[in-house]
């Protein structure tokens, strides 16, 4: 009997580390209110700061959506570093190289609410490329929805409910906005992630 309770204890702590996110995974983010994934391509805006477009997509499989997570500008994370609720980070696009950004821009559709875009590359970056993650747990756990930061100017991605014509017709709008709800949680979705290294 006590064997049987040594092993169900180890059992839970390994399901345990499996289950938060780690520096250098590379991941889908999924859309709590709509079940879309955060995608960007080589299309710029033809507004705005001119830079490639942010968007959301409905299928699952599209290698545009892969986004690596990397430490803040000018801070490192080591692979397999879990990642901290309240910490910043950044998400390289896996597919041109460039990060999740936002700024004071217009988005193209919501002229109300900040534009999101991608920008920079490994070498030219700034800190408008740091996200903070806000989330309920010591760390970003894969199972429970988070919301993100921008650090620079306080809004959150979101998703603002409008859908985008040519040359990139039914793709959702990203944008930041102050205000919360189902449309500004994120999931992590598919992906490859890495083991959580002792801490």
């Amino acid at each position: 009997m006590r064997q049987l309770l040594v092993f169900a204890t180890i059992l839970f702590i390994t399901n345990a580390n499996t289950d938060v996110i780690t520096c250098g995974s590379v991941l889908k983010l999924q859309n709590q209110g709509d079940n879309t994934r955060l995608h960007s391509h080589d299309v710029k805006y033809g507004s705005g700061s001119g830079q490639q477009s942010v968007t959301a997509v409905q299928n699952s499989d599209d290698h545009n959506s892969h986004w690596q997570l990397l430490g803040a500008y000018g801070e490192t994370c080591p692979r397999g570093t879990g990642i901290k609720c309240g910490s910043l980070i950044r998400f390289k696009h896996l597919s041109t190289g460039c990060f999740l950004h936002s700024h004071h821009f217009q988005g193209p559709l919501s002229k109300n609410l900040q534009e999101v875009s991608c920008f920079g590359s490994a070498a030219h970056g700034d800190t408008g490329d740091n996200w903070e993650v806000v989330c309920s747990h010591e760390h970003w756990e894969e199972s429970d929805p988070i919301k993100l930061r921008h650090k620079d100017t306080g809004v959150y991605l979101a998703l603002s409910g409008q859908v985008f014509g040519r040359p990139i017709h039914g793709q959702r709008e990203v944008i930041g906005t102050t205000n919360t709800n189902s449309m500004s949680h994120w999931l992590a979705a598919e992906g490859v992630y890495m083991d959580l290294k002792d801490q």
